[in-house]
C-alpha cells in the first residue's frame, strides 16, 4: 500500500482538522493510505523546542517520512500570507533530499487555515508551493469541477483548501471546507496511485 504524507503545524486545531479531511480523501483511494506528520514549535532562534515524541497526536515527521511517501499534503496556518515557522524550519532542513533528488516527481499539495477572512490563504499556499518546486515535485490543486469550491463562503481556493475560523470556533470546518478537503486527498491519492503503476 503506498502512502500519502500529510505533514502539518497546527496551533490551535483549525490546520489539524483540515489534515484529518484531506486523510479521509486519500484513504477513499483504493491501495493508498495516509501517514499523518506534524512538526515541533520552534523557539526564537529556530531551534525544536519540544521531545522528540509529542505528547499528543500523529508523531514528529523525518526525513525519511519524506523520503518513503509517495506523494505530500503540506499544511499550515497562515502567518502574514506565508508558512508558520515550524513548518518551514522542518522544509529547511531537507536540503539533503534535495540532493538526492527524493522528491522529483512526487505529487504535492497545500492547505492552510487562517482566523481572518482576508487574512491570506492564497499567499500561503503559493508560497508553499515554492519550496516544493525547488524538490521537484508535481503540484496538485483542486479544479473548480469540485462544486464546494463554487459553493463555498468561507476557506477554499483552486491552490489547495483553507479553512476560515474567525473568532468562534478555530477547529470547526464548513461543510464545504470539509469536501474540498477530501477532494484534495482523492485527487492526490489517485495521481500518486497512477505515477507508481508500471
Amino acid at each position: 500500500m503506498a502512502e500519502i504524507l500529510i505533514l502539518y503545524y497546527s496551533r490551535t486545531g483549525g490546520t489539524a482538522e483540515m489534515a484529518r479531511q484531506v486523510a479521509r480523501g486519500v484513504e477513499e483511494v483504493a491501495g493508498m493510505s495516509a501517514r499523518l506528520r506534524t512538526v515541533p514549535p520552534v523557539s526564537a532562534v529556530c531551534e525544536a523546542v519540544e521531545d522528540t515524541i509529542p505528547a499528543a497526536g500523529p508523531p514528529y515527521a523525518s526525513l525519511d517520512d519524506m523520503r518513503e511517501c509517495a506523494g505530500l499534503a503540506l499544511g499550515s496556518p497562515t502567518r502574514f500570507g506565508n508558512m508558520a515557522a515550524p513548518l518551514k524550519h522542518f522544509l529547511d532542513s531537507t536540503g539533503g533530499l534535495w540532493l538526492e533528488g527524493a522528491l522529483v516527481g512526487k505529487p504535492a499539495a497545500v492547505f492552510t487555515s487562517v482566523s481572518t477572512l482576508h487574512g491570506g490563504h492564497e499567499s500561503t499556499l503559493l508560497t508553499m508551493m515554492v519550496p516544493l518546486l525547488h524538490q521537484g515535485m508535481l503540484l496538485v490543486g483542486v479544479p473548480f469541477t469540485e462544486s464546494a469550491l463554487g459553493e463555498t463562503r468561507s476557506g477554499g481556493t483552486p491552490y489547495g483548501p483553507s479553512h476560515w475560523s474567525g473568532s468562534e470556533s478555530h477547529s470547526v470546518l464548513a461543510v464545504e471546507e470539509k469536501r474540498i478537503g477530501r477532494a484534495l486527498g482523492r485527487r492526490l491519492a489517485d495521481i500518486a496511485r497512477r505515477l507508481k503503476s508500471p
